[in-house]
């Protein structure tokens, strides 16, 4: 092992990926394109499928990483209580936003006299 490593120490050339590793994910996510073929996708106009096989999962990683490195710079009571107030936000929002709808469909039901 100790002569495959290079001045860093780490082997650069090796085609082993640990399973936490993004590359072994990306591999993964190669794969499955080239299996299910993403022209047999129905519904899919064609910059779509252009987007998402060029550009896609470039764009995904770039937001991840600006994400991570907002968050590495706050404090973490900061960053923890930010992500808590969206997880309670956005199911009350959704809940709010529901009951609202039907009780507006409740309205228009009852206009046209239909129980």
């Amino acid at each position: 092992m100790a002569g495959n490593r290079g001045t860093d120490g780490w082997d650069l050339d090796s085609d082993r990926v640990d399973e936490d590793m993004v590359v072994l994910r990306k591999r993964i996510q190669e794969i499955r394109i080239t299996d299910e073929s993403i022209s047999e996708q129905s519904g899919w106009m064609e910059w779509e499928k252009e987007y998402y096989m060029t550009v896609y999962s470039s764009d995904v990683c770039e937001l991840v990483g600006l994400l991570q490195r907002i968050l590495m710079n706050t404090r973490p009571s900061l960053a923890i209580g930010t992500i808590l107030l969206v997880l309670i936000c956005v199911p009350t929002s959704l809940g709010l936003l529901l009951h609202h709808l039907m009780v507006v469909s409740g309205s228009v039901l009852s206009a046209l006299h239909i129980s």
